[in-house]
């Protein structure tokens, strides 16, 4: 019995003793640093009323304390831990705190003997500003005629993460005008075929706290005079073209894969111009066309007409997101301007010295006109299309649109 209770001593002793080698082993010989991690702010996160957001650590050895900086300013001088895990609210609050932006800073130390240190530095946004927001226009100003674009604006009194008009089932996402402006616009496609008639509409606006903001008002579509116009091309010159360009609707299937990648922002500023020096319109926008092969269909595109071979220039600013041949619209160019907003040139002679992906000013040469494709004589084709609707393009030319 004795002799069993010594060896208990003994291993207790042993055991007491390498704890205590451990702990000083771990004071002076640790360089492990407290891992720290910070939960309820994001980096750029915007935040408003009440935040809380929550430090958790833990360390080898243990941690000493914990300081925290706002903007350079220490608000918490080491404040005791000496835990190997902790939890620590961090202490922010947002209604004394100027709205833009913050940094703030924590830093953790453990308790050895060299006092090893973690740090967490994080931007945030403070936003308590009530958000607001109003139409540019009165809504009653808004009448559109079919096949045009419906160009709604509207201001708000601070950043806001996104913006969407509601018209029956569609949706149309918003954008600012330009890089830092509080006015955003959508530019929404009127198709020719809708019903003339009064229609609601609604802009749901969300800030970045996720605060929401509804402008509600309405529109009204009035009835287009389209014309009527028939059209023959020469059978011989029809089925040449089949034979030099491809199909058409290989151009469509690109249009629609193309769209998917359209920039999210205007790639433009200002009106458009008329991609032509023309001497005169043969087909307006909306005509409804009839031709031998073709059947009845509506050209919703205008033809212009100038000197043969005469220069062809892009009406904006975009990307060349295709140059090619095809069977109806012959040398073709099209060019996106962002938003899902696309130029399209049908028809030309020859192409300038551009290439797909080339970045074009307003201005800046695409081609000669010509009659390649399915045309009748020397044309230009400019058709404008709005996430893959079709638009009368003259209406960008405006002043004031």
């Amino acid at each position: 019995m004795v002799l069993r209770m010594r060896y208990l001593v003994q291993v207790m002793g042993l055991a007491v003793f390498a704890w205590m080698g451990w702990i000083t082993y771990g004071y002076f010989f640790d360089k492990n640093l407290p891992q720290i991690n910070l939960i309820g702010l994001d980096e750029l996160g915007y935040y408003c009323n009440d935040m809380h957001c929550i430090l958790v650590g833990k360390d080898s050895y243990k941690v000493a304390n914990v300081s925290v900086w706002l903007d350079e300013k220490q608000l918490v001088k080491n404040f005791k831990i000496n835990k190997q895990s902790f939890e620590y609210e961090v202490p922010i609050d947002t209604a004394v705190i100027e709205n833009g932006k913050h940094t703030l800073k924590i830093e953790a130390e453990d308790a050895t003997f060299s006092k090893n240190k973690s740090s967490i530095v994080r931007d945030f946004y403070v936003d308590n500003t009530v958000l607001q927001a109003a139409f540019v226009k009165p809504v009653s100003d808004y009448k559109i005629l079919q096949g045009r674009t419906l160009h709604l604006q509207f201001q708000v009194n601070k950043p806001i993460k996104s913006a969407i008009v509601k018209i029956a089932s569609n949706n149309y996402h918003c954008y600012p005008e330009a890089i830092g402006s509080n006015i955003f616009e959508a530019y929404i496609p009127v198709k020719c075929e809708e019903k003339p008639n009064e229609y609601p509409l609604a802009v749901e606006i969300v800030d970045h706290v996720g605060t929401k903001f509804l402008l509600e008002g309405k529109f009204q579509v009035i009835a287009g005079a389209f014309k009527k116009q028939s059209l023959h091309v020469d059978a011989k010159k029809v089925q040449a073209e089949k034979e030099l360009g491809r199909k058409q609707s290989d151009l469509e299937q690109e249009l629609q894969t193309l769209l998917a990648k359209s920039p999210k922002e205007k790639l433009w500023q200002g009106t458009f111009f008329v991609p032509i020096e023309y001497t005169g319109i043969v087909t307006e926008f909306g005509v409804q066309r009839v031709t031998p092969e073709k059947g009845c269909y509506a050209h919703n595109a205008i033809d212009l007409v100038a000197m043969p071979r005469s220069v062809i220039w892009s009406p904006q600013s975009g990307n060349v997101i295709i140059k090619d041949r095809y069977e109806e619209s012959g040398n073709t160019v099209v060019i996106d301007h962002g938003l899902g907003i696309f130029t399209l040139l049908f028809h030309l002679e020859e192409f300038a010295d551009i290439k797909v992906g080339d970045k074009l000013k307003r201005g800046n040469p695409v081609g000669k006109m010509g009659k390649t494709g399915y045309a009748s004589g020397y044309h230009l084709h400019w058709e404008l299309q709005i996430n893959g609707v079709k638009v009368d393009p003259m209406q960008w030319t405006k002043d004031g649109f």
